[in-house]
């Protein structure tokens, strides 16, 4: 791909990031959603105008002439590019969140967290098990892969509403988030059991997934024995404690050396974050809870030396990356597949988006009405922990890979995605209309004068 044509590309698409959220704001439409909607109407998504498929196409004269189909090879690379950018926005947004939590606060809210993580994880789980067993009875590993699709949540839509909403300094706001990122490292456990499951019954060789950072889809046969579960439970709670303590100390040592102004601080400690996800993936840890993790080690180290540093995160991640996150998982839902369902795989696709909304609702509700909120904080939180995005589209993509989810029911979670994550947080923002809902903030204390001139 020539210069000049990902220059044209890349103007195109950032023109219509800045100028379709712009003319959406009038209609009160989240800013969320108006990317989602940007993302859907450029890509090839089947109801939009494929812009980035149109200029490739109109730019073929600028590209190799050797090459046997320059519009598809130009295509081909500018939306790996924008995949990665989302990729990078994603791993940022979740540092920000881990950055944002507060630990006075997530003390405060031991229980809710508690009620929230556990509840939203069961209820969940089970009805995605029994939603297979209805179609697959025989098939365990399939039962437990549905199980881990339905439990897990998308912090890459909850954390964005709750800042949009500014929940995040909240006893309502940290429970969800918080029990959210929990949430999905159960999930990702039970992803990892369910696979591992499907490969011995099924003796599908480890090298299946070797395109994998993960040391379990590369080393021989020893690990995928029976010690499986416990040795990945421990690596993961070993990780977690590991990653917390180095990436304080870390943070702390460097904010003593550098002034928080300094442009190689950022640089640093973005280094310090990528260093901690890529070590996660490597034990088969997804990068939203490497991610988060690390923001949540540098957490107390900003909140107590500087809030310059979390502004500067902030400016380069919703200035310029996690806008990317959004506009690519716009562009890659494909329409299409509601053509090709057909009269069996419309009632997997019923069953799956009936099931999970109604156990999410349900679970939400109840963890929050058991730790003393009203019905109306019940159905913000249930709503929160609908959605299902990247995680659960990464997962399930995992599974028809390895063949452990066949196309239909894959075509059911990719639905499922579209239809719970589209409307969601127009949804939380009438439910907080409708319930009168209000929301205590903690005060949040600065170290420092922060001056204009110190985040330039």
């Amino acid at each position: 791909m020539s210069e000049s044509a990902f220059l044209i590309l890349f103007l195109a698409v950032v023109a219509a990031m800045g100028i379709v959220p712009f003319l959406l704001r009038r209609f009160n439409i989240p800013a969320v959603i108006s990317l989602l909607l940007v993302g859907i109407l450029i890509g090839p998504t089947g109801i939009g105008i494929d812009l980035v498929g149109m200029l490739s196409r109109a730019l073929s004269f600028l590209g190799d002439p050797n090459l046997p189909d320059v519009a598809a090879h130009t295509q081909r690379h500018f939306m790996s590019f924008i995949d990665s950018l989302g990729a990078l926005g994603l791993m940022l947004l979740m540092a920000l969140a881990g950055m944002e939590a507060d630990f006075k606060l997530i003390r405060s809210t031991r229980k809710p967290v508690i009620a929230l993580s556990v509840l939203t994880f069961i209820i969940p789980a089970a009805a995605g098990y029994f939603v297979y067993w209805h179609f697959r009875p025989d098939d365990l590993p399939g039962k437990l892969l549905y199980a881990s699709l339905f439990a897990s949540h998308s912090v890459g839509i909850v954390f964005p509403v709750v800042r949009e909403l500014k929940l995040t300094r909240t006893r309502f706001g940290a429970a969800v988030l918080i029990s959210t990122v929990i949430t999905d490292i159960a999930s990702i456990i039970l992803l990892a059991v369910s696979l591992q499951l499907y490969r011995q019954r099924a003796g599908v060789s480890h090298m299946v997934g070797r395109h994998t950072l993960s040391i379990f889809d590369h080393w021989g046969d020893a690990l995928l024995s029976n010690t499986f579960i416990p040795v990945f439970l421990l690596i993961v709670l070993a990780y977690l404690a590991l990653s917390l303590f180095c990436v304080n100390k870390a943070g702390t040592w460097l904010m003593r050396r550098f002034h928080p102004g300094e442009d190689m601080l950022i640089l640093i400690l973005l280094l310090v974050i990528l260093v901690t996800v890529l070590i996660g993936e490597l034990f088969g840890i997804n990068l939203v809870v490497g991610a988060f993790i690390a923001g949540l080690g540098l957490s107390k180290v900003i909140a107590e030396r500087s809030r310059v540093v979390f502004k500067r995160f902030e400016s380069i991640g919703y200035g310029f990356l996690i806008p990317f996150l959004f506009v690519s998982i716009g562009m890659k839902t494909d329409f299409s597949v509601f053509a090709a369902t057909g009269g069996a795989g419309w009632k997997i696709v019923c069953f799956t988006v009936i099931g999970l909304v109604l156990s999410k609702m349900f679970s939400g509700w109840l963890a929050m009405r058991i730790s003393g909120f009203t019905s109306g904080y019940g159905v913000a939180a249930g709503l929160m922990t609908v959605p299902q995005l990247s995680a659960t589209l990464a997962a399930a993509a995992i599974g028809r890979e390895q063949g452990l989810l066949d196309g239909t029911f894959f075509n059911a979670i990719i639905i499922l995605s579209v239809v719970t994550t589209l409307p969601v947080p127009t949804l939380v923002r009438v439910a907080i209309r409708s319930f009168g809902l209000t929301f205590h903030v903690a005060p949040y204390r600065i170290p420092e004068v922060v001056k204009d001139e110190e985040l330039l």
